[in-house]
């Protein structure tokens, strides 16, 4: 059993419809074995790609799947999922859901988190790689890093598409090991402003 390096920390991941979503089984898998309390939303794309129920048996959570479904609050947006949660993780994230962040667009429930998280959003890219080459997608994914959005990758090799290039999302113990990091250095940023 690994050692519970992530015990008390809650993160939401949200999973979006790119075929790299079987990668974020592993990866929401492994942060459950780290110790975090993981709550899974999916885009409907997503659901294309891999069952709610594969994210619920690993995360031992009710998935959300629609912005206007109650589960476990009277809050019908779910927006409180990231109230409490330390860090979201957009894994994979698509240029679809790249560009809706970029200007804001709230149209389903994973944009809409996105929009009004109280904590830090990370993006881990996965699409073709002409896509992720194309100028306005570079110019999305400038944007929200100049609005200081964390992105892992993506990885370079080979592609479902076929190609050989830029789009592959990083491998889940990657993506894993920098959201640790990146938490402890939250962690650290918070107990600096309250010696200030």
């Amino acid at each position: 059993m690994p050692a519970a390096r992530l015990k008390g920390r809650e993160i939401v991941v949200a999973v979006c419809g790119g075929i790299a979503a079987y990668k974020s089984a592993e990866i929401v898998s492994m942060l459950v074995q780290n110790g975090a309390g993981v709550s899974v939303v999916m885009t409907d794309d997503a659901q294309k790609f891999i069952a709610p129920l594969t994210f619920e048996a690993l995360s031992g959570r009710p998935v959300h799947t629609s912005t206007f479904e109650l589960k476990e609050s009277s809050d019908p947006q779910h927006i409180a999922l990231t109230e409490r949660a330390d860090l979201m993780l957009i894994a994979p994230a698509t240029a679809n859901i790249i560009a809706k962040a970029a200007v804001g667009l709230t149209d389903d429930l994973v944009s809409l988190l996105i929009c009004a998280a109280a904590c830090p959003v990370v993006f881990a890219p996965s699409m073709n790689n002409r896509m992720w080459d194309n100028p306005i997608t570079r110019q999305n994914v400038e944007k929200l890093k100049s609005l200081g959005y964390p992105f892992l990758g993506p990885d370079s090799g080979w592609l479902a598409c076929r190609n050989v290039g830029a789009g592959r999302m990083t491998q889940p113990l990657e993506i894993v090991q920098e959201v640790e990091k990146l938490l402890a250095e939250t962690e650290t940023r918070a107990r600096g402003k309250k010696r200030v």
